[in-house]
């Protein structure tokens, strides 16, 4: 990588993830790179992936330490002398920020404020990248929508999707926590000179991702229909998304990284884009092709806030550092559905939880 240096040192916080386990394993492929994880442990999933990371090509300059973002001492310990920081370690779900703002807060707010003074402390200027998130737009009633076919489509037909100059409108506790950690991200690299990056992102699908009723949807549906469960079904299932395969968001997150002259300090939206953007209800049909399995389908009505339409505008960040998303819609279902066969019991094993919902959910930062 361009600007590491030899035997560059990788901090990766929430590293044990579906997306954090995604980028080690790209990170432990560079035969000059370490990389240290930093997670609590607390979600499903994360001990089958780290088993997994221990047993590919590079796992011998792994390092794990198990501990909070919300302990600032913690913290420090893991950011000591790491040249890179990826911040992933997040609450990734806006109904458990309704349901407890508090932690929300602590969590993404106070942690990356703590992830930020352990590097402005440590005097190495690390590298860091921050993965915020569409939702600090709010419910983007800017963009008008009408219904075309089995989806919404944006009223002004020269729509090529949400850039980062759309005004920011913090529409629930998990927006205005993760949307007071992106500013603060943007402004200690301005202030104190890091080399911060900020991707507020879309939907982020691909393997390793276990998907639950609040984040990971793709998955989560993909999953409930391989497994015969029902899916209900939140407005009419004409809300869009964007959907980015997460071996194109590593991708992107190496691309800012060896371009940092470029990328010092920005803000770049993140997801499929335009070619990539898929309705709910479109997706759930193209799970039924993919898996041959019939929908078991309810509705129900739509949730207040729901983003009708979300696509992100790739622009920036592809003038900026020459990344563009190689991987379609398809390919990406295919990665989930490949995963689920090598992995279904340990899935199944952890994947009792209630009926998922096909309602916009968040993107898994973590």
């Amino acid at each position: 990588m361009k600007g590491g240096g030899k035997f560059r040192k990788v901090l990766i916080t929430g590293g044990a993830g579906f997306i954090g386990s995604n980028l080690a394993q790209r990170l432990l492929a560079e035969p000059e790179t370490q990389v240290r994880i930093f997670d609590n442990l607390s979600r499903q999933g994360v001990a089958h992936n780290l088993t997994w990371l221990q047993t590919i090509a590079g796992h011998n300059r792994l390092e794990i330490m198990e501990g909070d973002v919300r302990d600032a001492d913690a913290v420090k310990k893991a950011v000591r002398n790491v040249s890179d920081i990826y911040h992933l370690a997040a609450q990734v779900a806006v109904t458990t920020s309704v349901t407890d703002p508090y932690t929300d807060f602590q969590v993404n707010a106070l942690g990356t404020f703590n992830v930020l003074e352990a590097a402005r402390q440590s005097g190495r200027k690390p590298f860091m990248l921050f993965t915020s998130t569409n939702k600090v737009y709010g419910s983007l009633d800017s963009v008008g929508v009408v219904v075309d076919g089995m989806r919404y489509r944006a009223e002004d037909s020269t729509f090529r999707g949400v850039n980062e100059s759309e005004k920011l409108d913090f529409h629930s506790p998990y927006g205005c926590s993760k949307g007071t950690a992106d500013q603060y991200v943007r402004d200690y690299g301005r202030i104190y000179d890091l080399p911060t990056v900020v991707f507020r992102m879309s939907c982020i699908a691909g393997p390793r991702q276990f998907g639950n009723e609040d984040q990971g949807w793709v998955a989560h549906f993909l999953y409930h229909v391989l497994s015969g469960k029902p899916i209900t079904i939140y407005g009419n299932g004409f809300q869009v998304r964007d959907i980015l395969h997460v071996h194109d968001l590593v991708n992107a997150m190496i691309a800012v990284r060896e371009n940092i002259e470029l990328t010092h300090s920005e803000i770049y939206n993140l997801g499929g884009g335009m070619q990539r953007a898929i309705s709910i209800i479109e997706m759930l049909h193209a799970i039924e092709t993919e898996t041959g399995k019939s929908l078991q389908l309810r509705y129900s009505a739509v949730r207040p806030g729901d983003q009708p339409l979300y696509i992100s505008d790739t622009s920036k960040l592809e003038h900026d550092t020459g990344w563009q998303a190689s991987r379609s819609l398809t390919q990406t279902l295919e990665a989930i559905h490949a995963f689920w066969r090598d992995n279904r019991d340990n899935i199944t094993a952890q994947y009792e939880r209630p009926l998922p919902t096909a309602e916009i959910l968040e993107e898994e930062v973590a």
